[in-house]
């Protein structure tokens, strides 16, 4: 029913894995894929959704069961990430701060605070952006975003997310793959975006850093100082 293009790789492996499931139970088995690759961003959704809707296309089941099943499976895997980031909580957060290099445990408190204002349009619009995606749900948990409007925001996000995929699996048949070539080309502006961030960030530290050692004399210099005066 369905097909990938196989390239040998042990990605190309469980993607073909993930699409099978659609061959065995139908569009569970899409929701299935979506929640893992909520859990394994690796695991392409712009790949996988756009099978569940060509599957829908050829009659498989239909275009709603695919909508449902995939936003349900969506929704699940950030449920999990929730829990996952309500477990760590900000204390965990903070010390696990403190002691990483370049980190202040401020950092948290100021990303948290930055969360509480901004985390509903955060995780509504998080939910359309590749790498996000996943990693949204983990902040929400932290600041602990009440459960019922995080999955209402989850399910807003994802189903206009998943609607564009599905619909171009349904929609251009075997020439869903266009969509994908716009889809690499956000990812790659994203990842850029991050690499970039990033490095400003290090280097502030880093010079912040140089700066407040160069303005704490050296205890040698101190005590030399120190007898001069006495002199």
């Amino acid at each position: 029913m369905t097909e990938t293009s196989p390239d040998g790789s042990w990605l190309g492996a469980l993607l073909d894995w993930s699409v099978s499931l659609m061959d065995v139970i139908g569009p569970a088995g899409a929701g299935i894929a979506i929640a893992l690759e909520n859990l394994f961003p690796p695991l392409p959704s712009e790949v996988v959704l756009p099978m569940a809707g060509l599957a829908a296309s050829r009659g498989s089941f239909s275009l709603f069961e695919a909508l449902a099943w995939t936003t349900a499976g969506s929704i699940v895997g950030a449920l999990l990430l929730y829990g996952l980031g309500a477990w760590l909580g900000v204390g965990r957060l903070r010390t696990i701060a403190a002691r990483v290099p370049l980190l202040k445990s401020e950092d948290i408190d100021r990303t948290v605070s930055w969360f509480h204002r901004h985390g509903g349009k955060a995780v509504f619009f998080g939910r359309m952006i590749p790498i996000f995606r996943s990693l949204i749900s983990i902040p929400a948990g932290v600041t602990r975003m009440p459960l019922w409007r995080f999955a209402l925001l989850t399910a807003a996000g994802s189903l206009l997310w998943n609607t564009i995929f599905v619909m171009s699996g349904f929609l251009l048949g075997e020439s869903w793959h266009i969509v994908e070539h716009y889809v690499d080309v956000l990812q790659y502006l994203v990842i850029g975006a991050v690499a970039v961030a990033a490095v400003w960030f290090v280097a502030v530290r880093v010079r912040a850093g140089v700066a407040a050692s160069r303005a704490v004399p050296e205890p040698a210099q101190e005590r030399e100082r120190e007898g001069a005066s006495v002199d």
